[in-house]
């Protein structure tokens, strides 16, 4: 059973290195039922340093998104007002919903207002993390980045299959760091770290295989059978696998007609994260793309969709413009 004492340290990290939360400061934490510890103790340490918390308690939300891919993910309007009237914004709760909760309209609202948002990810009680490993995955964040700057075609390849090439042209980057900022886009803390792009909706061509996890197909962890999308003009025209994929194929083919755009490209950036958890999308060596909305959060996006479901692909291989900045998953940039 998780206790204040061994959670009270990872909640500090947020609040102190992460959101640097200051005195007078307005906090919402919105959780579920099976987050409530971590909720409290995140709680206890805003108090700690002077700001003002409240706990919205969002189980219902996220029980009706596990059981339909067709729940709304909006907020109700009493959420929504007290989301754009916060200075910080913190999320604990499963975190696939959180991870499909950071596509919402008053996301993106109270970023433009100043709020601080993030969700936090799991294990609090049992984060291996110091503050030098934070600076540390911020460093090679703006590395990426300083790789990709001015990128115009990337190309991905893995050993399970990947063989896609997409256009970034004029497409700047999102940088997702554990460290947030005022109006900084929403992404999880403390381990993780990315570099995220919206590439041009109808340039993506080849074959994307995620071997890792993906969202929106009831598989908690690993996936069983990788799921391999033909993709051509930017749109997943086929998708083959096992289960998982007739899954995905379903949730795409009663969403709306931008459901099968590929709508994010990214790149992890962590060393602290682990195989098999929605988190894996924040780790060195991995890139993960997502069928869906890319106009919520996404520099220069234009696609415009109810969903956003993210997959992963592990020891990748990427080609900047024809230079490899990354071999098998190791960065060389």
């Amino acid at each position: 059973m998780k206790s204040f004492t061994t959670l009270i340290k990872g909640a500090r990290l947020v609040v102190e290195e992460c959101m640097r939360i200051e005195p007078g400061s307005t906090v919402l934490i919105i959780s579920d039922f099976t987050h409530l510890p971590e909720a409290q103790a995140l709680s206890g340490a805003c108090w700690a340093v002077g700001a003002s918390p409240v706990i919205a308690d969002v189980t219902c939300q996220v029980i009706a998104a596990s059981v339909s891919m067709k729940a709304p993910m909006e907020p109700p309007s009493n959420l929504r007002a007290a989301m754009l009237n916060s200075d910080v914004i913190l999320i604990t709760a499963v975190m696939e919903w959180a991870n499909r909760f950071a596509h919402v309209d008053p996301v993106r609202q109270s970023c433009e207002r100043g709020a601080k948002i993030a969700s936090v990810e799991e294990g609090m009680d049992r984060w291996d993390l110091t503050p030098d490993d934070i600076q540390a995955t911020l460093k090679r964040t703006e590395k990426i980045i300083n790789a990709m700057q001015g990128a115009k075609n990337v190309h991905i390849s893995s050993p399970s299959g990947a063989d896609v090439t997409l256009c970034l042209e004029g497409r700047p980057a999102l940088k997702v760091v554990p460290v947030k900022g005022k109006g900084d886009m929403m992404g999880p803390v403390p381990l993780w770290g990315e570099v995220a792009y919206a590439p041009l909706e109808t340039k993506t061509e080849g074959k994307i295989v995620f071997d890792g996890i993906m969202l929106g197909v009831g598989v908690p962890g690993s996936l069983r059978n990788p799921i391999e999308l033909t993709v051509k003009a930017g749109r997943a025209v086929q998708i083959q696998g096992g289960e998982e994929a007739e899954r995905l194929k379903k949730v795409v083919d009663e969403s709306d007609e931008n459901a099968d755009i590929i709508g994010e490209f990214a790149l992890g950036t962590s060393e602290k994260e682990s195989y098999g958890s929605p988190s894996e999308k924040g780790m060195l060596g991995t890139a993960h793309f997502a069928l869906g909305d890319n106009s919520h959060c996404y520099p220069g996006g234009q696609n415009v969709s109810k969903l956003h479901l993210d997959g992963s692909l592990r020891d990748i291989t990427v080609r900047v413009d024809g230079k490899i900045i990354m071999d098998k998953g190791k960065l060389l940039a």
